[in-house]
């Protein structure tokens, strides 16, 4: 796959077909979109494109909300794209400038121009160009004058598409991994380095590694415990992680996200870790002592090694 990122300064030569969007998560509503394209790559032999921006359009045009989490960092989103066998994947800067250009403009020059649409398989409530002017009706006249074909999500899908954003973030938050990775039709993970911690954890016979997330928008699902699968060194493990503040030793609402890795003592400082989540297992709870945090831990441990049987089982 090729991938061209962050320059406004390019040309496709040979003719696309294209879609446009964010593809936050690359989940199953997205793939259906992906498929539409590669079927019509079958019956045309023409590159499959997809445009996609950076930074996310809501950063930009609404700088003072500070809500915003993403489900992919940019680099993860073009990993996913490119094992759904996508040809050509364009992350576009997008800026205040970008957003103002008008509906023409942005059709001729950018849809048009740069990336050789042929045909264009958009949604029916799509947008663009400056104050959002630009629809689907924009770009019939378009098509009809420039020779591509315009081929319409229609509502349904697009439904689909919406509600499985809007509940892969809300399952997340809830701690409901299940229903999450199924509308992702995968894992949801997270990439970090491991930082220096406390080293609580190596006193109480569950050493953890300290994570710090590479992007400050990526989405921390709900505190608590996980099972999660771990990819470190390019080999993977299992093991259990814990997302919040560790009230029964700290006195502070410091986010912190540690994970136990079993049947590892390597040091991995400064390395890149990969993250999995694969089920939740408790709330995050304030103990009574260490003891009690312990046999907790202990019985997380127990109910995770379970899991992993039941996994090997499927497998």
């Amino acid at each position: 796959m090729l991938s061209i990122r962050h320059t406004p300064e390019f040309r496709i030569e040979k003719p696309t077909i294209l879609t446009i969007g964010t593809f936050d998560g690359v989940h199953i509503g997205h793939k259906a979109i992906i498929e539409q394209l590669k079927a019509v790559k079958q019956q045309t032999n023409i590159q499959t494109c997809l445009l996609t921006f950076d930074p996310h359009p809501r950063s930009v045009l609404f700088p003072n909300q500070t809500d915003l989490k993403l489900l992919n960092t940019v680099d993860e989103k073009l990993e996913l794209l490119k094992k759904m066998g996508l040809d050509i994947v364009v992350v576009y800067p997008f800026s205040q400038a970008f957003s103002e250009m008008d509906a023409g403009n942005y059709i001729n020059n950018i849809l048009l121009k740069q990336l050789n649409a042929k045909h264009l398989v958009i949604g029916y409530d799509h947008h663009f160009g400056k104050n959002r002017e630009g629809n689907i009706k924009t770009l019939i006249p378009f098509s009809k004058a420039n020779n591509f074909n315009l081929i319409e999500i229609n509502a349904k899908d697009i439904d689909n598409i919406a509600v499985s954003s809007s509940k892969i973030r809300h399952a997340l938050l809830s701690g409901d991994i299940t229903t999450a990775n199924a509308f992702l039709g995968y894992p949801y993970f997270f990439t970090g380095s491991v930082i220096k911690g406390k080293q609580l954890g190596r006193t109480i016979g569950f050493p953890t590694a300290n994570i710090k997330l590479h992007s400050n928008l990526k989405l921390v699902p709900k505190n608590g415990v996980y099972f999660v699968k771990v990819c470190v060194k390019s080999s993977n493990y299992f093991g259990m992680l814990n997302i919040g503040t560790n009230p029964t030793v700290c006195n502070n609402d410091t986010l912190k996200i540690e994970v136990n890795i079993f049947n590892f003592e390597a040091d991995i400082y400064n390395e890149t870790i990969k993250i999995d989540f694969l089920n939740y297992l408790r709330n995050e709870i304030k103990f009574n002592d260490l003891e009690s945090l312990k046999n907790a831990i202990s019985n997380d441990k127990i109910e995770s090694l379970k899991l992993l049987e039941k996994q090997k089982n499927i497998l």
